[in-house]
Order: structure tokens, then C-alpha cells, then sequence
């Protein structure tokens, strides 16, 4: 019987351990190379300066919450009538108020296609806040697919500058290192804040869509496009993000589009086919309660939507909206 040369067994350990390690590393280094692909239109997080000062609370002192829901195929019509039953436009902007449209142009995709907002809602929506008194509007979003593209597709950009608004893209420079009070999840996160900081009002205007991971993309969800960075992490965490970022924004009003709801292959969507004409707008100052609305057009209640119950016990809103229905 042959005995195995010890020193040869000792070698062939060091050989396993070597590739096993460099195994490991190469797995680590595509899984870091895959990351930093992940999002390469915002800056990354962490040390990019001082942490910013907190955002502003935009919603209206003593207003109380209410939402009002309007029906129609017009999203003109249907968006100054449902204004019209929370008392109008008049009501949230006052002359002299610099406004910020926090819209979805998410994708690089025709209004036809329900993946963003809808021009003709931002349209008509700048148009009242001028009417208004509205001193200047800025309408801005942080895209996934390239920022100039997207508003260029999505026809946002022409609507906006057409009724004299301006179109504010995520450059840089307009980002600032933020951590949001209590949070686990944005702490040090680059956020699209300087268009925030140059507003007293805001309005977040968002369609009404299905989404693979979250289950619904409504307002709450809307406000996913200030976060730069390598955003793609926090969809492990989908709904604590949402519940987050119902506590970072505290806007002015938010308006929900489901005139045609995305109701399925959300929230990219690609076909006409993923839409129904639902014909329904809802617009209020409590978004919990809008998007619990909401969420009805896509056939779903606040059960199937943990966040909704999440922001609710954070103090964002109430997903009981009928109790506080303008009719």
C-alpha cells in the first residue's frame, strides 16, 4: 500500500484554498462591477459633503386632509373639477408661490403608453397654478433611462415649456448627501433637493400603474425619483422605502391619473394592451388616502399594499379615504 507524500497533500489544500478564494473575489468583483452599473445617472452614496439641513414641510398650515375623486375621460376637465371640489387651485397656491411638479418621466417611453405622466395633466395643472398667482413652475423628476430622453418622450417637456413652465434636469450638482430623521434606509443618500429648496409649494403628479415589486406605483411610490445614487438596492426593501419616503415629502397636493390605468407588466408596461380606461382622477392633500383609492382602479385593496399601512402607522396619512371624501 502506497502512503500519500504529506507535503503533496499540504500543497493540493493551499491549491483548493487559492482557487476558492479567487473564486470568491471574482463573484465579489462582478458583483460590485454589476453595481456600479446598476444606476450611473445620480452620484453614489455616500461622503459628498455635509448632510443637508431638513427639507421642508410644503403642506399648507391648518389645511385639513381631504381628497376629492372626479370621473372623465378628459384630464383637463377632470383635474380642475376634482380642484373645484377641494375648493380650487386658489386654495394651495397664492400669488408669488414658486411651485415644483414632481412628475414620473421615469421612462423613455410615448405618453400613449401610461408608463409616465401625462402631459396633458401637466399642462393644465401648470396652467391653474399660474392662474393662480404662481410667481414660476418647475417640473422635474430624476429618470432611470436617460433625463433628457425621458422628458423629450414622455412629451412632458414640450407640454411644460409650452404653458411657460420650466423643466429642471437631475444634474449633479443639484443633489445633496441627506439623511432623513429616524430612517434606516436614506441615510447619507444623495437627493435630488435643490429643486425642493427653490420651492414653497410642491405637487407631486404621478399616473397610475402596476408594479412588479411594490404591487402598485402611485403617488407615494412618485416620489422614488428624487433618490439618486444606486437606487436599485432599496427594491429588496420596496415597501420600507415607500414608507420613507412618504415621511421625506410632505407636499403642498398630490394628483393621481388613473384615466388610463397601467394594469399590468407595471411599471414599464409597453403595450396599449397593459391599459384599461378607468377614467378616474383623484387628487387630495393626504396621499396615503389617494393612493388607498388608488389602488381600487388596479383591482387592490390597502392589504395588498403593505406600505400604505406602514406610512399610515408613521403618521403620513389615513388609508381610510372615504372618511374624508369631498363629494
Amino acid at each position: 500500500m502506497k502512503t500519500q507524500d504529506p507535503n503533496l497533500k499540504d500543497s493540493s489544500r493551499r491549491e483548493l484554498l487559492r482557487r476558492l478564494v479567487g473564486a470568491a473575489l471574482g463573484i465579489a468583483g462582478a458583483g460590485a462591477l454589476g453595481l456600479a452599473f446598476w444606476d450611473r445617472k445620480g452620484p453614489l452614496p455616500g461622503p459628498l459633503g455635509a448632510e443637508s439641513q431638513p427639507l421642508p414641510d410644503f403642506s399648507i398650515p391648518g389645511q385639513p386632509r381631504k381628497i376629492a375623486i372626479a370621473h372623465g375621460a378628459e384630464r383637463g376637465v377632470t383635474v380642475t373639477a376634482a380642484l373645484a371640489a377641494l375648493g380650487g387651485m386658489g386654495r394651495f397656491v397664492r400669488p408669488g408661490d414658486r411651485v415644483l411638479l414632481k412628475v414620473n418621466a421615469a421612462f423613455a417611453s410615448p405618453p400613449a403608453l401610461g408608463a409616465t405622466t401625462h402631459p396633458d395633466l401637466v399642462a393644465q395643472v401648470a396652467r391653474l397654478c399660474f392662474e393662480a398667482g404662481a410667481a414660476g413652475i418647475v417640473v422635474t423628476d430624476n429618470p432611470i433611462n436617460d433625463p433628457a430622453a425621458c422628458f423629450a418622450l414622455s412629451g412632458i417637456e414640450a407640454a411644460a415649456r409650452a404653458v411657460g413652465a420650466q423643466v429642471l434636469l437631475p444634474t449633479r450638482e443639484r443633489f445633496e448627501t441627506y439623511t432623513l430623521p429616524g430612517a434606516k434606509l436614506i441615510q447619507r443618500w444623495p437627493v435630488l433637493a435643490a429643486p425642493l429648496r427653490g420651492a414653497n409649494k410642491v405637487i407631486g403628479l404621478a399616473p397610475v400603474k402596476d408594479h412588479h415589486r411594490s404591487g402598485a406605483s402611485l403617488t407615494l411610490k412618485n416620489w422614488y425619483g428624487l433618490l439618486g445614487g444606486r437606487r436599485n438596492i432599496f427594491h429588496q426593501q420596496i415597501h420600507a422605502i415607500i414608507e420613507e419616503l412618504a415621511q421625506l415629502i410632505k407636499p403642498t397636493l398630490v394628483i393621481l391619473d388613473g384615466t388610463q390605468s397601467m394594469m399590468r407588466n407595471g411599471p414599464t408596461g409597453g403595450s396599449v394592451d397593459d391599459l384599461k380606461p378607468t377614467h378616474t382622477l383623484i387628487a387630495g392633500t393626504d396621499p396615503v388616502a389617494v393612493d388607498a383609492a388608488g389602488a381600487e382602479l388596479l383591482g387592490k385593496s390597502v392589504t395588498d399594499l403593505p406600505y400604505l399601512t406602514m406610512a399610515e402607522k408613521a403618521g403620513a396619512g389615513r388609508t381610510d379615504y372615504r372618511s374624508i371624501l369631498v363629494e
